[in-house]
């Protein structure tokens, strides 16, 4: 008669083991999803320039520079600054890298915030000025 009783309590935990585990997958791709919305892919960063900004994937460390215009389409454009992934990873992280101004108008310094590594960056409207360069230990 007892392994008759142990039976249903044991179907009992068994299933509210498999309830726990979905519902923590469930949690974990919810906290994805959180994490997806809440932390930007793409930022603007604005340059001295007032026409000029730099366009950021802050998961992978590419970067466009563009420029807006008032007056004509021609004023608008936006050119590669690296336009290669500096991460390869299939499970990128937004917010990794993040740019930051310097007192030199055309230079921002880029940093991979998981990494700890770093690259000038030069905006120009000239393509031969225009870099992406590590920044070396």
């Amino acid at each position: 008669m007892l392994p008759f009783l142990l039976f249903p309590l044991f179907a009992i935990v068994g299933c509210a083991d498999n309830a726990f585990k979905s519902g923590t997958k469930k949690a974990e791709d919810q906290k994805t999803l959180v994490q997806a919305y809440t932390i930007e892919r793409y930022k603007l960063f604005p340059t001295q320039n007032m026409w000029t900004f730099i366009k950021l994937d802050t998961q992978t460390g590419q970067m466009w520079q563009l420029q807006y215009s008032v007056n004509n389409d021609k004023g608008r454009f936006e050119y590669d600054l690296n336009p290669n992934a500096l991460v390869i990873d299939d499970n990128g992280v937004n917010g990794r890298f993040e740019l930051y101004p310097t007192q030199n108008i055309y230079n921002f310094i880029l940093l991979d915030k998981i990494e700890g590594k770093t690259w000038q960056v030069q905006w120009s409207f000239d393509a031969e000025n225009r870099a992406v360069l590590p920044i070396s230990k």
